[in-house]
């Protein structure tokens, strides 16, 4: 059993619950111990940073603190969280006390976890022709996240492969969804969804692969109002990629966790013999 230490955030315990229950139900399956932070608090995003710098570097760095008590390293599953988290440990030497802040979809794309994926699949994802997107916050800016390769993240896309789907290179995988602006400004973020729909469209993606719950928010909540709106039509469901691992290793809570789907991927499963 391999433990790490797990920053669940806010909205994974509401309205992204699918996501949550697809993380846990793949995590035991795969002999993965999330062993939850106590006392958690929210990491202040996505308001905190805007209103009061020090108080979110603060809000994220408790969480920093209760997870070094640990020492196990760290995964987080939001890339919001994830850039917060990481904010906080450039921000204050005294929160990097050896803890590793790890990305979700970063830590189950490692070779040993990999193999144990591919080790575990009983239903190959051979109809599913997926582009992978991964939003703007898991991977930039780079002097925060660390990450190597902050314009084309490729984490899902060998997760994917190893579920035996087809993943499609496309250019915006890290192309902004517009997050919270769905609020004020709606009519921005539709655009900026709308022209996520076409370019996956006209790469020949039948799904959207995603480990963001606010961009599967964005794209999946608004589909049928953007297609009335711009005299189009798309049908592209947008799914978890721990839902995606699920799916192939044949979990009895995928029906539940799709059912909770503004666009819902029966018809994709139907057309990829995966019913």
């Amino acid at each position: 059993m391999r433990k790490v230490s797990y920053y669940p955030g806010c909205s994974l315990e509401g309205t992204a619950r699918d996501y949550s229950e697809s993380i846990h139900a793949v995590c035991r399956e795969l002999g993965i111990d999330l062993e939850e932070l106590e006392d958690w608090n929210c990491c202040g995003a996505t308001a905190a940073h805007s209103i009061d710098h020090e108080a979110s570097i603060e809000l994220a760095g408790r969480n920093l603190t209760i997870a070094a008590s640990k020492g196990q390293d760290l995964v987080v599953p939001c890339p919001l969280c994830f850039n917060r988290l990481k904010t906080a440990e450039k921000a204050r030497s005294f929160y990097n006390q050896k803890t590793g802040i790890l990305d979700l979809a970063d830590f189950m794309s490692r070779d040993d976890i990999l193999d144990l994926i591919e080790s575990r699949v009983t239903r190959p994802l051979s109809g599913i022709k997926a582009v992978c997107y991964y939003g703007c916050m898991s991977s930039r800016p780079p002097g925060i996240t660390d990450a190597a390769a902050c314009e084309n993240p490729t984490s899902m896309d060998r997760i994917m492969d190893r579920l035996g789907a087809e993943v499609i290179p496309w250019s915006y995988k890290t192309d902004c969804c517009g997050a919270s602006h769905v609020i004020a400004r709606q009519d921005i973020v539709l655009e900026l969804v709308k022209r996520l729909y076409a370019k996956a469209d006209a790469a020949g993606a039948n799904c959207i692969v995603v480990s963001c719950q606010m961009c599967q928010a964005n794209l999946d909540m608004y589909q049928e109002k953007i297609c009335r709106k711009f005299e189009t039509e798309y049908y592209l469901p947008i799914i978890y990629f721990t839902e995606m691992i699920g799916l192939a290793m044949a979990h009895r809570g995928v029906k539940t966790w799709f059912s909770r789907h503004f666009v819902e991927p029966d018809r994709l499963l139907a057309e990829a013999g995966l019913v």
